[in-house]
């Protein structure tokens, strides 16, 4: 395994990823969240009806573009991420973390990272697989870990906010990251047309989430 991969999945990545829940803690305001079968099933319904279906063929593509050199589409296919984002404060979320791993690129001095200063709108998924391309690692192990370092995020936040024990975040995380090889290979065989980003339960409580009264998360 190139070791370059586990620094970037790492959850000390300096990109902000422990401030948001993604809706999560909307969930768990609304009661549709209240306990480890309830957090696996709502973060399990996002990975597959959002990021199994648009966030990782995206990536793969985004992956493959600056793997050859191809900026156009790497453009292309990452204002395609962006404007997947339905609500303000997911769109923001994307933006933040891309922008925060654009400097820590940059600061690393990655080879290349210059050319992300281009995309006034940069997904974090997009600054993620650049990295990937950049330091020669397989956009599909990349991708795994990409996939992984959000499971691992999200029943992080559903620790603080359900909340829930560690030995039963275990559970979840290990349920969970189970799915990722049938995800990558999805995201592998996808065609263009048939991308897709149906989440209206998350599109919903990330709305209501913006005018939440108490909340210990950006989003």
């Amino acid at each position: 395994m190139n070791l370059r991969l586990l620094q970037l999945a790492s959850p000390s990545l300096p990109v902000g990823a422990y401030s948001y829940s993604q809706g999560l803690e909307a969930a768990v305001e609304a009661g549709v969240v209240r306990d480890g079968a309830s957090a696996a099933a709502w973060i399990g319904d996002v990975l597959h009806l959002a990021l199994r279906s648009m966030e990782a063929p995206l990536f793969l593509r985004i992956a493959a573009a600056w793997e050859r050199g191809d900026m156009a589409a790497a453009a292309r296919w990452n204002a395609e991420l962006v404007a997947s984002r339905e609500t303000a404060e997911l769109r923001a979320e994307t933006l933040q973390m891309g922008g925060s791993l654009r400097i820590l690129l940059r600061d690393l001095g990655v080879e290349g990272a210059d050319v992300l200063e281009a995309m006034d709108e940069l997904a974090f998924a997009s600054a993620f697989a650049f990295a990937a391309a950049a330091w020669r690692i397989d956009a599909a192990e990349a991708l795994s870990a990409y996939l992984f370092a959000w499971i691992e995020n999200q029943v992080l936040a559903a620790v603080k906010s359900v909340p829930l024990g560690q030995t039963e975040a275990q559970r979840v995380l290990l349920e969970l990251s189970a799915r990722i090889p049938e995800a990558v290979a999805y995201g592998t065989a996808v065609d263009d047309e048939d991308l897709s980003n149906m989440a209206p339960g998350l599109a919903i409580l990330s709305s209501r989430h913006e005018t939440q009264y108490s909340r210990i998360f950006r989003s």
